[in-house]
């Protein structure tokens, strides 16, 4: 900011001293010439008056003199000519040629009649300057005049305007320099306390609630400081109103957890008692307390989700993946069902620190919750196919992590309702708190990816999560996939990676 600043003042400045400068030294170069030629004209009409006398009484000698001492003094040419043109008297030795040329000139035509004229002609110095020459009568009888003719030189007028020039360049350099120094300063002045609120705006989105831009409430145009105090304020409730809601979540949980586990207790504990007939009622009521902490503990999460926000981190997939099935497995043998690792990679994607582990937690309880003995839960990996995106597509394409159950199923538009909060599909069974779904959305699009509920092949539920993949640098044999590869050796059989029955292409991305 600072250098746009001191930019957009320097331009400002070269522009009105462009404007200021230029015909300056247009009038002032206009100015040296025109005196040049009057100093011409009055060396020729001095010299004229010399040669009029000298040429009546026959003094060519002290003429040529004079023309000689003159030509030194102006650093010119002089010359004289008789009442037929012809040359009496030079400064340079001329051709006759040349003494024939020069006496043809319009201003010493002129002259030879009796008037007096100026004639400006390009010099040798080029760069636009003119020569002046004047050329002046010299009266010899009443009708009869010679002429004489002073050229000054070229590289004098052009040594001139040169000068003038230069001390234009000069001023306008001195001007731009103390201008520099006035907008450095009143740049440094401004963009100071921008730059401190960009920066402490910055740290406020990645969670630090602490941050406060002081300098900028003390320094800066007036209506930066208002803003900076403004931040502060904002800044200073926002912290109190997190800190307050983290309090209650941590309160919450200690005041809700602890009256629930008891009550978990004593249903245990009257399960002796409690007649056949009544032993019905006893169980619904000890699952719904089991759906009630979970219910709380969704409710606690979304909170501490919703805490501060987090930078996205780079995630091994494959790992978390490998990882969460060797949690499940043996979850998933003790209800009669499988749980297949998909046989291709995903490579690394951003996410939320912990997220993916919560998002497979989740996809994988509901997978089991809804699988009928004897079934296959697969969880893949995938990379997008090149050809599925357009060659105009910059983003980042999508790592994709699939939980595919082969359980009843839901229509589309239960499908569309499930990342509702505590909406539950009807006709559902037991468990579930109508908070997982959920919260594996807001898991996912804090990740900067999005999640979608697909039909499987085999009529159960694809949950397809999306997230910003990174690009690999390795392959199968890089050594996060050979380390892989020893790590699965040691899951089970039902465990192991295995091929799934052959899948549709997947269906376009629809957002919930």
């Amino acid at each position: 900011m600072t250098r746009r600043l001191l930019l957009s003042h320097l331009t400002v400045a070269l522009l009105v001293l462009l404007c200021l400068e230029v015909p300056l030294g247009i009038f002032y170069s206009r100015a040296e010439q025109q005196h040049a030629t009057r100093a011409a004209g009055d060396e020729a009409e001095s010299l004229a008056a010399f040669a009029a006398v000298s040429l009546e009484g026959r003094r060519t000698a002290a003429l040529r003199s004079r023309v000689a001492h003159c030509a030194e003094r102006v650093g010119g040419d002089v010359f004289v000519f008789g009442p037929e043109g012809r040359l009496m008297a030079s400064s340079r030795p001329l051709t006759p040629t040349e003494a024939r040329e020069m006496a043809g000139r319009r201003e010493v035509r002129s002259a030879l009649r009796g008037r007096a004229a100026v004639d400006l002609r390009e010099g040798t110095a080029g760069g636009g300057v003119r020569v002046p020459a004047a050329a002046a009568p010299v009266p010899l009888g009443p009708d009869r005049f010679g002429a004489v003719r002073v050229v000054l030189p070229a590289d004098m007028v052009h040594r001139r305007i040169h000068g003038v020039w230069l001390t234009l360049a000069v001023v306008g350099l001195v001007a731009l320099v103390a201008v520099a120094g006035v907008a450095f300063w009143l740049a440094r002045w401004t963009s100071r306390p921008v730059l401190e609120l960009e920066r402490a705006t910055a740290r406020l989105a990645e969670g630090d609630l602490s941050v406060r831009a002081t300098l900028a409430t003390s320094t800066g145009p007036p209506e930066v400081r208002r803003l900076a105090v403004t931040f502060n304020e904002t800044a200073a409730r926002l912290e109190h109103l997190l800190a307050s809601q983290r309090a209650f979540a941590g309160e919450a949980s200690h005041q809700l957890k602890t009256p629930l586990a008891a009550l978990r207790l004593r249903l245990d504990n009257l399960e002796p008692d409690v007649a056949d007939h009544a032993r019905g009622g006893l169980a619904a009521a000890m699952t719904e307390t089991e759906r009630l902490a979970r219910m709380v503990e969704g409710l606690l999460a979304m909170a501490r989700l919703d805490e501060k926000a987090v930078m996205r981190v780079p995630v091994d997939l494959d790992r978390v993946a490998l990882d969460r099935v060797q949690t499940w497995a043996p979850v998933f043998e003790e209800r009669g069902c499988r749980l297949a690792l998909g046989v291709e990679h995903a490579g690394q994607a951003l996410a939320v620190p912990g997220a993916v582990e919560q998002i497979l937690d989740n996809l994988l309880s509901n997978a089991l919750r809804v699988s009928p003995s004897g079934s296959v839960v697969l969880l893949d990996r995938r990379l997008p196919r090149p050809a599925r995106r357009s060659p105009r597509d910059h983003r980042a394409p999508w790592a994709e992590l699939h939980v595919v159950d082969e359980g009843p199923g839901m229509p589309p538009e239960h499908r569309e309702r499930a990342f509702d909060r505590f909406w539950r599909a009807p006709g559902s069974t037991e468990g579930g708190s109508g908070l997982g779904l959920p919260l594996v959305q807001r898991l996912a699009v804090a990740s900067g990816g999005h999640v979608v509920l697909e039909e499987a092949a085999r009529g159960g539920i694809d949950a397809v999560v999306r997230l910003p993949s990174i690009p690999s640098r390795g392959g199968p044999g890089h050594p996060s996939a050979r380390a892989e590869s020893r790590a699965e050796s040691l899951l089970p059989w039902p465990a192991r990676r295995t091929v799934h029955t052959p899948r549709r292409p997947a269906p376009s991305v629809r957002r919930p």
